[in-house]
């Protein structure tokens, strides 16, 4: 099939309808229709076959994720996701693939009302760009930079899923569901995010691992911050294997999460039960913001846990 073939029978029409969409896929540019009283929330990142999935990743898991991604971003200052953009490199014009790449992708952007209004797709090595869109109130979107002592450190769902899962699929290993579903098909806290504009002092979402994401805040907020350890949640498959090794690199340095991390008052603590179950997922306080800088990570015996480097970092050289 042919460039325009394969856009036109697979990446037309795909998520949501949407009045705020005049012009979409088919012609030089979108065009839409940014609501009075919002601001546009842009974010884009990109998957490289290698580097963020497996290269014989499921194609259908990859089109979800490669959305989920960039809707966790927006959930991260409390957006409404809108709209998406796609950038698609492919060694060749497998239409199959296509066909599972783009029902991955549309299933999830009709979940969360976005439409799909344009893009690109060129012949090379594997390679998958998203941009996605979202609507804010103006003035009342979160940022990094919020976070003051005496803050709540919180986190939404469980961490170290997709880096256990990754392990054990880059050793051969077996793959329970629930741990190849957290790696290949992340839910992004969208929901969540939009309830947090209020409440919450600061926010970002856990892509590159807690320990580097939270230092994002703490840089941003001029700030310190002390974890509890004991209080991290985790699915049991990681904490069995962080009792077993001592490994909280797993669950804090791993990344994939796609989870929110965000800071409230102390105050607020007691809504956080309400805004879990509204959301659907579980939110859980696993430390404070200080004054100062660094992060002091505490296991329950009252000892420092040292991590040996951040997070996921494209140009750190590991020799």
């Amino acid at each position: 099939m042919s460039e325009f073939d394969l856009i036109r029978r697979h990446l037309t029409g795909v998520g949501a309808g949407r009045d705020d969409v005049l012009v979409d896929v088919g012609d030089d540019c979108a065009l839409l229709r940014v609501p009075p009283g919002r601001e546009l929330a842009v974010g884009i990142d990109t998957l490289v076959a290698g580097v963020h999935f497996l290269p014989d990743c499921d194609p259908a898991a990859l089109g979800w994720k490669s959305l989920a991604v960039n809707l966790s971003d927006l959930a991260a200052v409390g957006a409404e996701p809108a709209w998406a953009t796609l950038a698609l490199t492919l060694p060749e014009a497998d239409a199959g693939w296509v066909a599972a790449f783009a029902r991955g992708f549309g299933e999830l952007a009709a979940a969360e009302d976005v439409r799909l209004v344009g893009g690109d797709l060129t012949r090379g090595p594997l390679t998958i760009t998203v941009q996605a869109h979202g609507l804010v109130p103006a003035d009342h979107a979160l940022r990094r930079s919020g976070a003051r002592p005496g803050d709540l450190i919180c986190v939404s769902g469980a961490l170290g899923d997709a880096g256990l899962a990754l392990r054990h699929l880059s050793a051969g290993e077996p793959v329970d569901d629930y741990l190849r579903r957290r790696l290949e098909r992340p839910t992004p806290r969208v929901a969540l995010g939009e309830m947090l504009r209020d409440i919450a002092t600061s926010a970002i979402d856990l892509s590159d691992g807690l320990i580097a994401d939270l230092g994002h805040v703490l840089a941003a907020s001029g700030c310190a911050a002390r974890l509890d350890l004991e209080r991290v949640p985790m699915a049991d498959q990681v904490a069995a294997v962080v009792a077993e090794r001592d490994d909280w690199a797993l669950p804090l340095a791993s990344g994939d999460d796609y989870e929110l991390c965000f800071t409230l008052p102390r105050a607020a603590a007691c809504r956080l039960p309400v805004l879990g179950a509204a959301a659907g997922c579980p939110l859980t306080i696993i430390g404070d913001i200080e004054a100062g800088s660094g992060l002091r990570c505490v296991r329950a015996n009252g000892s420092l846990w040292r991590p040996s480097g951040g997070g996921y970092d494209h140009f750190r050289r590991d020799d």
